[in-house]
């Protein structure tokens, strides 16, 4: 197991290896170029890997606008059942949710 986080824990070469299983706990939120750094931990990923991310979904333009998760200033990002699915169709594979708040993502074997 190894961990990082750029601000508690910045050991970088964490992120020079390669898992089974990576999460993202109430992270992706904080993040200013969410793409590029979920690329990042899919490609750190070995064949048959899981990426397991947690964070509150958006549910539809209205409540966001009153959505107190929003009010967080360190919550920059801002995610979706849509932008999970997006993300699965581009690795070629499909987003499973648990619960309100929890996306999986299986790497593919081939």
């Amino acid at each position: 197991m190894r961990l990082y986080d750029s601000h508690y824990a910045a050991d970088k070469s964490a992120l020079c290896g390669s898992y089974d299983f990576i999460t993202a706990t109430e992270v992706v939120e904080h993040l200013s170029a969410p793409g590029a750094e979920l690329q990042r931990l899919w490609d750190l990923l070995v064949p048959g890997g899981w990426l397991a991310v947690m964070t509150k979904l958006v549910i539809d333009r209205a409540r966001f606008s009153h959505w107190h998760y929003r009010r967080d200033p360190t919550h920059i990002s801002f995610f979706c059942r849509y932008t999970w699915d997006y993300m699965a169709r581009q690795w070629s594979t499909t987003a499973t949710y648990i619960g309100s708040d929890v996306i999986l993502l299986q790497k593919g074997n081939g």
